[in-house]
């Protein structure tokens, strides 16, 4: 039996499974070996065949963004509105074969947007070009999730689940769990929570699949067997997600009031330019990016060459991206931070 087979019916047998506490063990493991078995799946292949085409698209700009979706949604068109590359746009499916990199301009960032091929149901088994436009959303600082607003929630539902078989987690934080393999000594287990869906038996089942035997686990949440397979794998990537309701002009006022109030969602329209800026707007926030302006002693500040620095950024990282000797003759700096805007903020140097 395949790998694919392995995982169907691993798949079959959740899904089958009633949920209770009779079963938690039995679901813990089947969920471990499901986890081994898509790992497996996107291992490159061993044997020496011809190299396929990638996506090598180098890592430019102040951020990365990648625009996935099924086909026929809007993406071409959407790249071609936001920045100055022309991406052929039609009315039929797989316009795009290649992924197609652009730039936006925004606040004096340059995010680099990138229209990804639609994906299928499949995906992350291969089918299409899944692998490679999923091997390009896990380098993206933003997933925007193009969806189209005439057909539902279907859409949406199938490719939450393809990116989350691969190991890419949407709007949510890592585990705080802390976990470390040992050499000897057996397993070592605490958690500083009240535990409502892990035990100390299941979670030495699932170690026992992943054929460890010593190690120490210490759960500050009260996390699920996924989360905690998740941190055994090791290997997910956590990253932000908006999910974008394209074709809004074609639907009722109703339901665009009903999409547009879901988390992380913002509702446009392409076709007539609607709600773009404040797409922007949000895009800019999910990026967590802010604008470093500075001023030299006794002048008014330049407000038009701003520094591009994430949220949370030091004063040294400042200094470093300014010039790498900037900081060991640094002395102090003054920092005015804007109290209507929080997208900026204003350094005066001394040195």
């Amino acid at each position: 039996m395949g790998i694919l087979e392995k995982i169907a019916e691993i798949e079959k047998e959740i899904s089958r499974t009633q949920k209770n506490k009779a079963t938690e063990y039995h679901l813990g493991l089947l969920k471990a070996k499901l986890a081994k078995y898509r790992a497996q799946l996107l291992e490159p292949s061993k044997s020496a065949g011809p190299k396929g085409e990638g996506f090598d698209v180098m890592k430019s700009g102040d951020a990365r963004v990648a625009l996935i979706g099924f086909p026929s949604v809007g993406k071409s068109t959407f790249l071609s509105l936001m920045t100055s590359t022309a991406s052929e746009a039609a009315s039929y499916e797989f316009t795009t074969l290649t992924c197609i990199p652009g730039v936006i301009e925004y606040k004096g960032a340059n995010i680099q947007l990138l229209d990804l091929p639609g994906i299928i149901e499949g995906a992350a088994q291969g089918k299409g070009r899944g692998r490679q436009v999923i091997a390009v959303a896990r380098t993206s600082d933003v997933v925007i999730m193009m969806l189209d607003a005439t057909k539902g929630d279907v859409q949406r539902t199938l490719l939450e689940k393809e990116l989350e078989s691969v190991g890419i987690r949407l709007n949510r934080t890592k585990p705080n769990i802390y976990f470390k393999p040992k050499k000897g000594g057996g397993l070592s287990y605490n958690s500083t929570v009240p535990l409502t869906h892990c035990s100390e038996k299941l979670v030495q089942l699932i170690l026992h699949e992943y054929k460890i035997f010593n190690a120490e686990v210490l759960f500050r949440e009260d996390s699920t067997p996924d989360e905690f397979i998740d941190v055994i794998v090791g290997n997910r990537v956590y990253m932000p997600c908006l999910y974008v309701y394209n074709k809004v002009d074609q639907i009722s006022i109703e339901e665009v009031d009903r999409l547009a109030r879901r988390p992380h969602s913002v509702v446009i329209s392409c076709g007539m330019k609607l709600n773009l800026d404040y797409l922007l707007e949000t895009l800019w926030e999910y990026l967590a990016l802010i604008c470093i302006y500075t001023k030299k002693r006794g002048e008014r500040p330049d407000f038009n060459d701003a520094i591009i620095m994430r949220r949370g950024a030091s004063v040294e990282h400042v200094c470093h991206r300014i010039h790498r000797t900037l900081a060991s003759q640094f002395k102090y700096a003054l920092v005015w931070v804007s109290t209507v805007n929080r997208g900026w903020l204003m350094l005066d140097f001394w040195w």
